[in-house]
């Protein structure tokens, strides 16, 4: 299949797929006119990765899941690189999560104050606290 194909077969972009490709998660073959010909098994592996990334993991993560990414990631037992990778991910997902957080209280508080002349100048005095 062509990258075209292939790209909606996998709701993905031939952008994306050639990223992939370039990071080592995916490969292809060359037609007589250059063009990337994949295999059908490059569906599930794509897809695979997809969940992976919107999961919140990176390419350089997924590349730990290289051995069962042809078939149902979930399916298998996690191995403990794979368990490694997922609790790192998730602790840096967590810290944004509280930079955020606080943030968005900052500027909760900052548009509850008072709304007279000035409030406007509170708020970006508020905001460049950070």
């Amino acid at each position: 299949m062509l990258i075209g194909e292939l790209a909606e077969a996998t709701g993905t972009t031939a952008r994306a797929l050639r990223h992939y490709e370039q990071a080592g998660l995916i490969s292809s073959a060359r037609a007589v006119n250059g063009y990337r010909v994949y295999d059908e098994r490059a569906v599930v592996r794509v897809r695979n990765i997809r969940v992976l990334l919107e999961a919140g993991l990176t390419l350089d993560d997924v590349r730990v899941f290289l051995p069962c990414l042809d078939g149902d990631v979930a399916a298998g037992p996690p191995s403990p690189k794979g368990l490694a990778v997922a609790r790192e991910r998730l602790a840096v997902l967590e810290a944004r999560i509280a930079v955020q957080t606080a943030a968005r209280d900052r500027l909760r508080t900052a548009l509850a104050g008072p709304a007279g002349p000035g409030g406007d100048q509170m708020v970006e005095a508020s905001m460049t606290k950070r």
